[in-house]
């Protein structure tokens, strides 16, 4: 429900009592609070980043492991002071304790700390999700939600209203600000409101344009500043400061937001890292034409003046309501003399149950929509829109390939009848229209769009390239142990438009200008990089960097050196898949690039499902890059060269398949592959009466996150144990000094034993030699410490062993042994007589499979409940007289969430069946998942395509 802005406060004036609780996060908390009056939060790294792990441990030790005593002392004082209502902003234990003390609670906010921790257990490991659990079910409690704008999804509260922006009051004209400032009118004037400054950062006088004064908020009573920096004090009140100038420049917050479009004000940001609350503040910031993004590099080294010059030409246009603290005031008054704002709905039990929400496990409410801001719909169908996703409906090719043909000249390759390939030259096309026209100003562009439509040089070639994603039938997390793998390219893909230009001819972004001009050194080449759907996760969409910074004197940087480079702003650390291509042909082939590059990226393979996006990324810019040099390049090349990208400069420890697949695959096949490390064997066809779909459970996965790492760590130690448990067995079977012999063995035993002493993939170990020799001896888990004291290095060059960690051992050797037997026996099965017993023995190695991810730590509750689903399918009794149409079904690649694999028959009824499935998970969790479904070929099969535009365009 609504409350409108003109309501009035008609509550009676009876003396109440308030308990205001407010998280100490951040500022803006404290400032809406002021004005609807009248801790445990995030820890930060530095002023913009996150530090992901030590907040969840923090909120362990603040509020988790003290939770009864705190509840208890706070149940105590509520009762004490007789408190009308609970008001939270928005500790989740306050609406706990109010419930236990019979009082009344509501919270105002416009995020909530399940949805913000939740990102947080994705990179930390699963066994901090109990710290989410635990904050929905507090939330649970509060009566209803006083929602602000730019919100985020929180759907753990029982009922919501929508109130407006709550904004500090001004108390002074801007003449009157700049008059007590002694500030002339026709000075431009910034506020720089940073709520805390990177550490040991200096601001110089040349950061700012001729003529532009800077006010500095926070700034410490020892810190010198220049002459055109002015220090506030630190009682100011910042408010009618904003007003009085003519941009801010300062990082995300809902108080800076907020007071932003109030005051029509431009507003330059700086991204935080590793906090969900800043894409739905972004969104509404640049919504009302509000916003300018700065890259974290150019605030720190003060390239401030091309940012600033663009925040002056806009042109704020927030028209909604500033009163929200006076409507919040309202409601609270209201609901504390006993006013129930609350749906009838809710009566009853309100027990939580399970909610996937942008790709996050949290908990709901049962009959609540889980409320999805309009703009992340929006920015999903104009990604599908822009990427040419196979969801999108196809147009018969005749008449979309003549369109194609109009806008462009194909002077090399084949469109080989892909309509995603279509549709992806049809939307680079409109951006020579977008660039050349006017037309468009009035209709909002995303910003993606805009940097894109300056990219290219329309009158030069444009080299194209194709890569597609992969489902894992199977062998996943196998690949590292030297496993045989099975995998399907899917339809899904990425493209990748690439253009060099001399440095001289290069279109520059205004920033990327600046910085040329101001080294002084003329032109010199440079590398950019728009990437789409940047909306739909805390990135930015472009990427800029001049070549030179990949050179060390006249050798390339070290891939170390390139990790930390792309890693120092998270916001752009997504351009080291692309960009770290080039450092690889640079170092591996000894490539030297002397012109600029501009490369758009729009992958239609979704982020964080398991089925490969880096990879397809990585495949698709190296060859197309490769392309535009004339470098030729065999498929399998690329794909291992693309693996070193990802384990060496994105610092993801994911084994080849991924790659391979994408770079070597074909349509409707199977690529078969020894992972050792390379080996393609050839591929398999899928047979005509068996299909394959993936179901995405809606929960991000990442081969970056803890649980994959660890259990990784606890294969090759696995390995390693097994190595050194063979070569005691050996010593005590060799002769001694003496001539004894201490444990004799057969010959052929001796040759067995030396080859495991010596054993280079887990996966070159027989299941029954395992079991007969080394299953038993392997602990169950072990301290990283103890570990590295026996054993000295777990021999992989991609992980860390953590001494203070405890790594379980077993399950994740056990899993590639056997699931190399596993995937051999699918592979044999696959080309057996078509029969119901070939479809059940394939379907039931899938289900192992999964099971045995699960032992290892890697499954997840949507995957779980995905596969349940599948089984109660082929179980259910109508299925089975209809001999059966689905098989069996597997979480697939890294694991912990992603897609699920499922194998049926190749009919109407499967089909059917995967959308009864798609619609029963919808009703269990709130989340619709995408089916992928189809397949295509890989990027050495599609070749490349060389375009340029018609000379006779209009």
């Amino acid at each position: 429900m609504r409350i409108e802005e003109s309501d009035g406060v008609s509550a009676s004036r009876t003396h109440l009592v308030f308990a205001y609780y407010v998280t100490g996060h951040g500022f803006g908390h404290a400032t809406r609070v002021v004005e609807v009056l009248l801790d445990c939060g995030a820890v930060q790294a530095d002023a913009l980043t996150v530090d992901r792990l030590a907040s969840l441990e923090k909120y362990s030790e603040t509020a988790v492991k003290p939770r009864e005593s705190i509840l208890a002392t706070e149940i105590e004082w509520l009762n004490s002071i007789k408190a009308d209502l609970v008001v939270s902003d928005v500790v989740p234990v306050a609406c706990r304790a109010a419930a236990d003390a019979g009082i009344r609670s509501v919270c105002v906010t416009n995020f909530s700390w399940d949805f913000i921790y939740a990102e947080y257990v994705m990179a930390a490991g699963n066994h901090h999700r109990s710290i989410v659990w635990q904050i929905a079910e507090d939330y649970s409690h509060c009566e209803f939600l006083i929602r602000l704008p730019g919100y985020c999804p929180m759907p753990a509260f029982r009922d919501v209203i929508d109130v407006p922006l709550v904004v500090r009051r001004l108390h002074k004209t801007r003449k009157e600000a700049r008059k007590e400032l002694g500030i002339s009118d026709d000075v431009k004037l910034v506020i720089l409101n940073f709520g805390g400054q990177p550490s040991g950062w200096k601001l110089k006088e040349e950061y700012l344009p001729s003529g532009w004064l800077c006010l500095v908020c926070g700034a410490s009573d020892s810190q010198e500043l220049p002459p055109n920096f002015i220090k506030l004090a630190k009682d100011a009140y910042t408010p009618d400061l904003i007003a009085a100038s003519d941009c801010m420049l300062g990082k995300i917050g809902y108080g800076t937001v907020s007071e932003a479009l109030a005051f029509k004000l431009p507003f330059v940001f700086v991204r935080r890292d590793y906090f969900n609350e800043e894409p739905f503040l972004r969104n509404m910031l640049e919504y009302y034409q509000c916003g300018v993004e700065m890259i974290r590099r150019d605030l720190l080294t003060g390239h401030w003046k091309p940012y600033l010059e663009r925040a002056i030409s806009l042109k704020p246009c927030y028209e909604g309501g500033i009163n929200g603290g006076e409507v919040a005031a309202h409601i609270l008054q209201e609901t504390a003399i006993g006013k129930n704002y609350a749906s009838d709905k809710f009566s009853g039990a309100r027990r939580l149950r399970d909610a996937i929400v942008l790709g996050y496990q949290l908990q709901r409410v049962p009959g609540r929509d889980i409320s999805i801001p309009e703009w992340y719909s929006s920015a999903e169908n104009e990604l599908n829109k822009s990427t040419g996703s196979p969801t999108t409906q196809i147009i018969e090719n005749g008449s979309l390939t003549n369109i194609c043909t109009d806008d462009f000249e194909i002077l090399h390759g084949d469109l080989q009848g892909l309509p995603d390939t279509k549709s992806f030259l049809k939307s680079l096309a409109e951006l020579d229209t977008v660039y050349d026209s006017e037309k468009n100003t009035e209709k909002r562009q995303m910003r993606e769009h805009k940097a894109a439509a300056g990219l290219f040089n329309w009158e030069e070639d444009i080299y194209v390239a194709r890569a597609p994603g992969r489902l894992d039938v199977m062998g996943g997390i196998a690949d590292y142990s030297g496993s045989l793998v099975l995998q399907m390219p899917i339809k899904e893909a990425c493209h990748v438009a690439v253009q060099r230009n001399h440095a001289s001819k290069h279109r520059l972004w205004k920033h990327a200008q600046a910085r040329q001009n101001g080294k002084g050194q003329g032109p010199t080449p440079v590398l950019q990089i728009v990437s789409y759907g940047s909306e739909l996760s805390n990135r930015g969409p472009t990427f800029d960097m001049d070549l030179s910074d990949f050179m060390n004197g006249e050798m390339p940087i070290s891939y170390d050196k390139a990790k930390k480079y792309f890693a120092q702003d998270p916001s752009q650390k997504w351009a080291a898949y692309v960009a770290g291509t080039i450092l690889v042909l640079m170092t591996e082939l000894g490539v030297r690039f002397e012109d600029s590059i501009s490369m758009l990226v729009s992958s239609a393979v979704p982020e964080g499902k398991g089925v490969s996006s880096s990879a397809s990324v990585e495949v698709a810019s190296m060859s197309a890059i490769a392309a535009a040099h004339g470098l030729s390049i065999s498929p399998r090349d690329i794909a291992l060269l693309c693996q070193k990208v990802e384990n060496h400069i994105v610092g993801a420890p994911c084994g080849v398949m991924d790659q391979m697949t994408s770079a070597c695959g074909e349509a409707n096949k199977l690529l078969a592959m020894v992972c050792q490390p390379a080996e393609v064997i050839g591929l398999v066809e899928i047979p005509s009466h068996i299909r394959f779909w993936g179901i995405d459970s809606g929960i991000r996965h990442s081969v970056g996150g803890a649980d994959y790492g660890s259990v990784r760590i606890g294969a090759f130690m696995g390995r390693k144990m097994i190595k050194s448990i063979a070569s005691s067995t050996l010593s005590r079977s060799l002769p001694t000094a003496n001539g004894l012999i201490h444990d004799e063995l057969e010959d052929h035993s001796v040759d067995l034993i030396k080859a495991e002493a010596s054993l280079d993939y887990l996966c070159n170990l027989s299941p029954h030699r395992y079991e007969a020799l080394y299953a038993k001896m392997l602990p169950e888990s072990i301290l990283g410490e103890t570990f590295l004291e026996k054993y000295i290095d777990h021999n992989d060059a991609v992980t860390i062993i953590d001494e203070k960690r405890t790594y379980v051992v077993r399950a994740p050797a056990n899993h590639p042994i056997y699931e190399n037997f596993r995937v051999k026996a699918f592979k044999a099965l696959l080309t057996s007589t078509s029969s119901d017993e070939q479809l059940t023995a394939l379907g039931e190695l899938l289900y192992q499979c999964h099971y045995s991810y699960s032992a290892c730590g890697l499954g997840s509750d949507g995957t779980d409940r995905l596969v349940r689903l599948v089984q109660e399918m082929q179980h259910f009794k109508p299925s089975k007289s209809e001999d059966g149409t689905l098989y069996g079904a597997k979480i697939t690649g890294g694991g912990s969430g992603g897609t699920v694999c499922v194998i049926g028959r190749n009919c109407l009824r499967s089909s059917q069946q995967i959308l009864e499935i798609q619609h029963r998970y919808k009703g269990g969790t709130g989340y619709l998942p995408f089916i992928f479904e189809g397949s295509s070929p890989g990027s050495g099969k599609f070749g490349y395509l060389r375009i340029r535009r018609p000379v006779s365009r209009t």
